[in-house]
């Protein structure tokens, strides 16, 4: 999944003019994979309706991870 998380990261990337910072890749990310986004958002409610009373696992937001991500691969880039 990392190999193909990297692919779509550089085709985005690709598709970019211009200097690229977060926020233009996070949403060239979105117009470019929206079934991507569309499954990190179905995972997180999924997730949110699982969870039991007074037992927390902290999941972030899809926004945050999406962006934590991208702004991780950036810097190794």
């Amino acid at each position: 999944m990392i190999i193909e998380q990297e692919k779509k990261f550089n085709h985005v990337l690709s598709k970019i003019e211009g200097i690229a910072n977060e926020q233009s890749f996070f949403n060239m990310f979105l117009e470019t994979y929206p079934e991507d986004w569309k499954q990190l958002k179905i995972t997180f409610s999924k997730f949110k309706r699982s969870k039991q009373f007074g037992r927390t696992i902290p999941l972030p937001r899809p926004e945050q991870s999406l962006r934590k991500e991208i702004r991780q691969w950036l810097q190794k880039q």
